[in-house]
């Protein structure tokens, strides 16, 4: 099982970005899948994630109304799309995917596949 995040970059506070997540040797079907961030000194912190049915989102606090989780599962691909961005969004970000129940989604505990993770800076 193999998860390639992808889409991160350099972006303006307020800009836009979509991060893809491609899954390889298998689709995200009974999986809950999520992303999380991590900036150099500080643990791994939840972001969004999505019900192993793919139909019901999770969001942390901090990113509600700015960020969308979703997925295609004919392309075994995750997305996240990044609205009105902040600087102290500013992190490392990492997909993953597992099979856990709901109270674990929010938790790296849940998941038991990550991708390599994407770097993605909110700077002017």
């Amino acid at each position: 099982v193999q998860l390639q995040a992808s889409g991160g970059g350099l972006v303006q506070p307020g800009g836009s970005l979509r991060l893809s997540c491609a899954a390889s040797e298998f689709t995200f079907r009974n999986y809950n899948t999520g992303w999380f961030r991590q900036v150099a000194g500080k643990e791994r912190e939840f972001v969004a994630a999505l019900s192993r049915t793919g139909t019901v989102p999770y969001y942390a606090d901090s990113v509600k109304g700015r960020f969308i989780i979703s997925i295609d599962i004919t392309r075994r691909t995750l997305y996240l799309q990044m609205d009105a961005l902040r600087p102290e969004d500013t992190a490392v970000y990492y997909c993953a995917a597992g099979q856990a129940i709901q109270s674990y989604y929010r938790s790296t505990t849940g998941y038991k596949h990550w991708g390599q993770g994407t770097l993605v800076t909110v700077s002017s």
